[in-house]
């Protein structure tokens, strides 16, 4: 991935039947990188990959390829290529056709529509299968042929529309990985759209998190996990814990804070803070909540919070707590426990510490 822009989209408006879809979508795809479009049915991700494509006409915003307004051109004028869930493979081609469709759209050389054809066979997998036909391959194979077909004429940026929705849960982690190193091979920007949050982590190098026509935050899976901006975002991508919380005191180097009208905490903070008398959200993801042995053990400026088990969950290698901590609020706390070395049992009743360290504490915005 490199800092050069290749796709730039500016205040992008779309509506159908008097409904905003879009409502003002801004976003720009860097050459090289894997650009994820995540968020929930409706939210407007597939209208945005296809206002990319061409197959949309934005009422009115700005799309630019490579520093040129696209806009007014055909979908097979932009030299994109877009993979879609059902892969709509000619059944009465066999693979080796359908991978060069597009190279004989073009009236390319047959020397050269056979070497690019077999690169790309290779390339995702698929070497010595020209000859069959789609329904002579697995779902994971009609897969690739799609791919490869869409990547044959060396497009800048590659558009994939949930392309693994179809497959089973293992071929579908499988294919994860394909794409990511296809992708990294080729050196070509692909915009992927899901609503799954671990594919959109697994693969992406930035994400664009889309939420009822808006995009609520862009950033690398590490900050959109680590630092969401928002508490859509928070409570969509992974478990988070999410309070209610009012500032009480804005200090020069710190933050005090009442949780659910019971808990003070105190926040280290630098920089510009919510005034005293703010309401607000914060979040804890449940595995930066950990239980204390008790109060001398926990490290210096950790947040003890007091509260009862109310049901444990084994899974394997970790056991989700959940507990109430608060005694006038019923809001419940989900915490991890890792099944590791150390072996406890867990009964709904026991009293628990919760420990959390406040720099794994994030203020949102409502």
């Amino acid at each position: 991935m490199t800092d050069q822009t290749l796709l730039v989209l500016t205040d992008i408006r779309k509506s159908f039947g008097g409904v905003e879809i879009l409502k003002g979508i801004s976003l720009d795809v860097r050459a090289g990188e894997f650009l994820t479009l995540l968020g929930p049915s409706g939210c407007g991700k597939t209208t945005t990959l296809r206002v990319i494509a061409g197959f949309e006409t934005a009422d009115s915003g700005e799309v630019q390829l490579e520093g040129r307004s696209v806009a007014h051109l055909a979908p097979y004028e932009r030299d994109l290529h877009t993979v879609f869930q059902h892969y709509a493979l000619f059944p009465h081609y066999n693979v080796f056709e359908n991978v060069a469709f597009p190279l004989r759209v073009e009236r390319l050389p047959e020397a050269e529509i056979r070497t690019r054809v077999a690169q790309a066979l290779a390339l995702v997998k698929l070497e010595g299968m020209g000859d069959r036909t789609p329904d002579q391959l697995s779902g994971g194979q009609q897969q690739r042929v799609a791919l490869a077909r869409a990547l044959v004429g060396r497009p800048p940026l590659l558009l994939l529309d949930e392309p693994l929705g179809a497959l089973d849960l293992k071929l579908r982690k499988d294919m994860q990985l394909e794409l990511k190193r296809i992708q990294r091979e080729l050196n070509i920007a692909f915009v992927y759209v899901t609503h799954d949050q671990e594919e959109a982590l697994t693969m992406s190098d930035r994400i664009a998190v889309f939420n009822a026509g808006n995009i609520e935050q862009v950033g690398t899976p590490r900050e959109i996990y680590d630092n969401p901006a928002t508490q859509f975002v928070a409570d969509f991508i992974g478990a988070a814990n999410i309070l209610d919380a009012k500032v009480t005191r804005q200090g020069a180097s710190d933050l005090e804070l009442l949780v659910e009208g019971e808990v003070a905490i105190t926040l280290p903070w630098v920089g510009a803070a919510p005034a005293a008398g703010t309401s607000l959200k914060i979040a804890v993801r449940p595995e930066q909540v950990r239980i204390a042995a008790d109060r001398a053990s926990a490290p210096v400026g950790s947040v003890l919070i007091e509260s009862k088990l109310l049901e444990s969950v084994y899974l394997g290698s970790a056991t989700h707590l959940l507990v109430s901590p608060f005694a006038k609020s019923s809001r419940v706390v989900t915490a991890v426990w890792l099944n590791l070395e150390k072996k406890s049992s867990f009964e709904a009743g026991q009293k628990l510490l919760l420990q959390i360290q406040p720099r794994n504490i994030r203020l949102l915005q409502n």
